[in-house]
């Protein structure tokens, strides 16, 4: 029976659940989505529910299903959508004040008043419809603008049907709370491109005013600068990253392919991931999970091809020094033609004050910028100034090759897609298809920095940085030094496709935001340009993990979809493994036992030993020893880093080294007793099970979690926020976000898992507030109602028309 005719016969048979869907509550009121069946005409798409909340939309065309899901994710998430909205229309200091701080979901901003002048500044230079305006593939499709229009409209229908019986605190009754057009759709989507770019530099764009008479501010050396663009640039201290490993058919029990998602993103605000199904009969059938706001799938899989995004080591912006004219700061020479900078003026409303006027200064190259936070300063002087470069500024094609890969019908299809609309601004993409294959791409938007350019045209700070950090700086006052283009570009100054680092059927492809050099440890990506990232370096300990374990994996053989499950929830410590039982027996022969912490006060931490000696190397809630490892490893890591290890790192043995603790360094007894001193303090038995301190609390009650934080190197990372006060680590600010575990078989509907750790809604009065994140504290997965047959055996089933009045 074709799709189509499966999907009239459960129409009929859905006609008794609307019957019954029409006397339940409105969604607004109770928190879970609507369930009525509402009339009118224009824009309409189904909309079935089944456990935890997750739609499953059906609609004719992209209009229509950008309208199911806009109508759904307002139903889950209104408030945090309206809140990304006044952020993209400038208009945070209107509604919240100039000096609050924006939650960082779309930029890197510290006030809102920089956050306002930098996204009105953008809608006032009409960056964004000249995008849209733009042909495919260099613009968006027709597909995706349709779809961007009908997100707008269900958005705007649910938010007209439900503004005053909204339940969400974060918004109830409030003013912000407002309709939105397809502009702010799109102007959502520009802003996530430049995360990594523009968006990084919003507070040293927004601040960026000609020198006068005042002295400017202090720069840096270029060593200083190296270190601060290492550290800013580095995926190991950022909020989002990832892992995600595919196996190829060789290595699995039937031959075909298998994928595990495990992105690491923040837990709340507007990067949280909402799950659903997307499907045009005929034309599109797809499930996973979208970046709020997002009207295609950002990570998912369909009937034969899964794919996930980890978050890549490419540095998707530069910066252009200028050199100025010596009679006016805001004219610069290139190759001796002076060229006037153009001002951008632009005023923000602010509450309860006069509106803010600021100008800000744009080149050739891009906006003038001033820092790149505290540790990075870039003044502008009388003799030079530095422009930004962020190729992503006019990438607008993110959403068509996620809806590339939704169509797609293999690995070669994703490929296709990546080549085809070049959209992925600061993501690699890790995939696997039910006939076997495995495929890892560096795809992305970056400037077209080659290591040749780099070192003719590097000034003496870019000499430092680009090295070190990936970020170039180049000689802004030679025309010779612009970006030159690849001829399989879509868009000038970037990389063509041909120039990505790209692995294509290894037994696996695997990455932890390291970069592409270790996606097989057996077969080592070289050769690409030093701002993809680097080669023969030392690797994260995740990374390092991973490998250790995907390889003992892909060694073994015959694995199945419930060997991505165990792996996700493995909770396995690499630090611990390498580490622990020396530090055990270090600190059992302590003079008397006791250490000297930073305090100078001796103390007792004989009773630390035998805890570490028999914890069981995991971050289960259930492991006694770790919240104590984890404490005491947090210190070391803060020691010199050539003080760590007795064995240094090795590029011929990357994933064993380094290791061996050097026992003998110094501070390694302090950090040992101010942990001990740490949780005594806070009432902290040194064997308490890490569950009783490591938790969430929802509604009240306290819900266990398991995993750890970067440096423990573990797959299933969390970052989770220590207030020993209320208990230990009481909340979890980014980590294990959208997993997916999928495989397949001889029928159609692939074999498929999937759990969201902090579920659907952030609404506390919705059902679907905590319910996934209590499966993920069990180490629970969600089996994915992919398959008209599965959908309809729900016994959660809620079926939901939802039409757009005119």
């Amino acid at each position: 029976m074709t799709f189509r005719n499966r999907l009239r016969l459960f129409a009929v048979s859905s006609l008794a659940l609307f019957t019954v869907s029409a006397s339940l509550p409105p969604a607004a009121a109770s928190g879970g989505p609507e369930a009525r069946h509402l009339s009118g005409g224009g824009l309409s798409a189904t909309v079935r529910y089944t456990e935890y909340g997750i739609p499953h939309i059906v609609a004719k065309d992209y209009a229509n299903l950008g309208f199911g899901t806009g109508w759904a994710q307002a139903a889950d998430q209104v408030c945090t959508l309206a809140e990304g909205f006044v952020t993209v229309r400038g208009e945070r200091s209107k509604y919240f004040g100039p000096d609050a701080a924006p939650d960082g979901s779309l930029s890197s901003a510290t006030k809102n008043l920089s956050s306002d002048l930098f996204f009105r500044g953008v809608r006032n230079s009409g960056t964004v419809e000249r995008l849209l305006k733009v042909p495919a593939p260099a613009g968006p499709s027709r597909d995706v603008k349709e779809s961007m229009r009908g997100f707008a409209a269900g958005y705007n229908t649910w938010l007209a049907r439900n503004r005053h019986r909204i339940t969400d605190p974060a918004c109830r009754g409030a003013s912000w709370v407002r309709p939105v057009t397809a502009l702010d759709v799109a102007a959502h989507g520009a802003a996530l491109a430049v995360l990594g770019g523009q968006g990084r530099g919003i507070d040293g764009i927004t601040a960026a005013q000609p020198p006068t008479v005042a002295p400017p501010a202090a720069g840096v050396t270029p060593k200083e600068a190296a270190a601060a663009a290492e550290r800013l640039l580095s995926t190991r201290n950022a909020d989002m990253g990832s892992n995600a490993v595919a196996f190829r058919g060789s290595t699995t029990a039937n031959g075909r392919g298998l994928l595990l998602g495990n992105p690491h993103y923040p837990w709340n605000g507007g990067r949280r991931f909402w799950q659903s199904q997307q499907t045009i009969p005929g034309e599109l059938n797809v499930a996973g999970g979208s970046l709020l706001g997002s009207t295609t799938v950002s990570i998912g899989h369909n009937a034969d091809v899964a794919w996930s995004h980890t978050v890549a080591t490419g540095v998707p912006l530069n910066l252009h020094q200028l050199t100025l004219d010596p009679a006016d700061p805001t004219v610069y020479l290139v190759d001796g033609v002076p060229e006037r900078m153009k001002q951008r003026t632009v005023t923000v409303p602010v509450k309860d004050g006069a509106p803010v006027t600021r100008s800000q200064w744009w080149t050739r190259h891009g906006p003038v910028v001033t820092a790149f936070g505290a540790a990075l300063p870039l003044p502008w002087t009388a003799t030079t100034a530095y422009a930004l470069n962020d190729p992503n500024a006019t990438n607008l094609r993110a959403a068509d090759t996620a809806l590339g890969f939704s169509k797609a019908r293999s690995t070669a299809g994703i490929e296709r897609s990546l080549h085809r609309s070049q959209g992925l601004p600061w993501v690699n993409t890790i995939a696997a298809d039910r006939s076997g294959n495995s495929f890892f791409s560096q795809s992305q938007v970056l400037p077209r920095i080659t290591d040749e350019l780099a070192a003719r045209c590097s000034t003496p700070l870019g000499r430092a940085t680009y090295p070190s950090a990936g970020l170039a700086v180049l000689d802004g006052s030679k025309a010779a030094c612009a970006l030159d283009s690849d001829r399989d570009a879509v868009q000038p100054g970037i990389f063509g496709p041909g120039r990505m680092p790209t692995l294509k059927n290894a037994p696996y492809v695997e990455n932890s935001n390291d970069s592409a050099w270790l996606t097989n440890a057996d077969r080592p990506l070289t050769g690409y340009e030093r701002v993809f990232g680097t080669t023969a370096t030392q690797r994260s300990m995740r990374t390092r993990g991973a490998v250790e374990d995907v390889t003992a994996m892909a060694e073994r053989g015959r694995l199945r979809v419930g060997d991505l499950e165990r792996q996700q929830f493995a909770n396995r410590v690499p630090a611990g493994d390498l580490v622990a039982a020396d530090v055990a027996q270090w600190c059992a022969a302590l003079p008397g036992g006791t250490a000297v912490g930073g305090n100078g006060t001796a103390v007792d931490v004989s009773a630390a030993c035998p805890v570490l000696r028999r914890w069981d190397r995991s971050v289960d809630s259930d492991s006694r020893g770790a919240l104590l490892f984890d404490r005491f490893w947090r210190k070391v890591m803060a020691l010199p880093a050539a003080e760590r290890w007795k064995v240094p790192f090795d590029p011929a043995d990357p994933v064993r080294t380094p290791r061996g603790l050097n026992t003998a360094a110094p501070g390694l007894g302090q950090a040992l007793a101010d942990t001990v001193t740490e949780l005594r303090v806070a009432g902290i038995a040194l064997d308490a099970p890490l569950g009783k301190h490591q938790f969430v609390l929802r509604n009240g009650k306290r819900i266990p979690v398991g995993g750890g934080t970067e440096s423990l190197g573990i797959w299933n990372k969390i970052e989770p926020v220590w207030n020993p006060a209320a208990g230990g680590y009481t909340e979890v600010s980014a980590g294990s976000s959208y997993m997916q575990a999928v495989g397949w078989n001889d029928s159609r509907c692939p074999v498929a898992r999937t759990l969201l750790t902090y579920s659907q809604s952030s609404n506390p009065n919705s059902p679907h507030y905590s319910d996934q994140t209590r499966l993920f504290s069990g180490e629970r997965w969600v089996t994915s109602r992919f398959c008209e047959k599965d959908i309809a055996r729900s016994p959660h089933l809620k079926v939901v028309r939802v039409h757009e009045r005119r």
